[in-house]
């Protein structure tokens, strides 16, 4: 019965240390076991509580990682230090600082062990929750803002009222024409010192020097040569449509 019950304190034992990831994870739960807080823990009670557990385990001979035994052996040596004042003149480090680096280890792997558990209770993607199949559409939103004013507004209404209100006129400048019966006279007038095929252009070259008058010039010009052949005194002849008009004197006017 006695060996029944030292197997099962062993096989409970094993498994509450396999729980466990190194010697600050066993003090950890052992602080948290006795309901301690770790900003006031007692480093002392803490170090006795932790060298009963390693004494405890080699007596049941359990195989103790390395680690284990450093912390064990630094334990032991801080919890000297603590009894016993270290002798005047000393370099080596108070063990009231020693004391409070442990602490502060413990807490921060306790804040750890909170923020990762945290962190497993919220919903897994692929678990919990599913992404959509197709992306979502980026869609930008424009948003304006003005800084004028009220003053500035009616300023500005004003301003398109009076353009609105103001009358523009269009002036069109009268630009110079010549007439039919100028541009007759001229070509009854070259008729006489011309004979062979001329064009139209060639007779009227000395007109056709103004820009401003070269669209009137040959309005007029052409309308006067087809009165004067329709009257028998110029013979026309054109080879193609849109070809230069040739023109001369009609030998039988002559």
């Amino acid at each position: 019965m006695r060996t029944q019950q030292v197997a099962d304190e062993r096989e409970s034992l094993i498994v509450d240390v396999g729980g466990f990831e190194g010697p600050l994870d066993l003090l950890l739960e052992l602080a948290r076991h006795h309901k301690i807080d770790l900003k006031q823990i007692s480093i002392l009670a803490l170090a006795e509580q932790y060298l009963g557990f390693i004494e405890k385990a080699r007596k049941l001979q359990l195989e103790l990682a390395a680690d284990y035994l450093v912390m064990a052996a630094w334990l032991a040596y801080l919890k000297s230090r603590l009894l016993i004042p270290a002798p005047a003149g000393s370099e080596e480090t108070e063990p009231e600082d020693l004391a409070a680096r442990l602490a502060f280890r413990l807490q921060r792997l306790q804040a750890m062990r909170e923020a990762s558990a945290k962190l497993m209770s919220r919903n897994l993607l692929g678990r919990d929750v599913f992404a959509r199949g197709a992306p979502e559409p980026l869609v930008v939103e424009t948003v304006r803002e003005y800084g004028d004013g009220l003053i500035d507004l009616l300023k500005a209404y004003a301003e398109r009222r009076q353009k609105r209100m103001t009358r523009q006129t269009y002036t069109i400048r009268k630009l110079p024409t010549w007439s039919i019966k100028e541009a007759r006279g001229a070509l009854e007038r070259m008729v006489g010192r011309i004979d062979g095929w001329a064009t139209l252009d060639n007779w009227l070259a000395e007109y056709l020097v103004d820009p401003r008058m070269r669209r009137s010039v040959t309005a007029s010009s052409f309308t006067a040569t087809l009165e004067l052949a329709r009257e028998g005194v110029l013979d026309l002849r054109q080879e193609a449509p849109f070809r230069p008009i040739y023109l001369r004197r009609r030998v039988d006017a002559a």
